[in-house]
């Protein structure tokens, strides 16, 4: 994670880690990859400093480190730190935040 620090998204860019998908049943049955999708749930692990409006106002962004959004099934720039795997996608992209 000592990457992350690192890497701060620009504009109205937000870094996105996915929830893991459910491998196996509840009654202990392992599912084959090819059977499991993305999920479309993600935690927010960094985000920009908004986008800029046509007076060269900031517009702040809708979401903060921490937050659970709902992502769009495509879309999105992987972004590969070590073994773990992470997207950036544009603030408008988000569909939503769980509370």
């Amino acid at each position: 994670m000592s990457g992350l620090r690192k890497l701060i998204p620009l504009a109205d860019r937000v870094l996105v880690k996915r929830a893991v998908p459910v491998t196996q049943t509840a009654g202990g049955v392992f599912l084959p990859e090819s059977s499991t999708k993305k999920e479309p749930e993600a935690e927010v692990v960094a985000v920009g400093p908004g986008r800029r409006d046509q007076n060269g106002n900031i517009v702040p962004m809708t979401v903060e480190v921490g937050d659970k959004v709902l992502l769009p099934e495509y879309g999105g720039q992987a972004v590969q730190f070590g073994d773990e795997e992470f997207q950036l996608f544009r603030n408008d992209d988000i569909l939503g935040k769980y509370q």
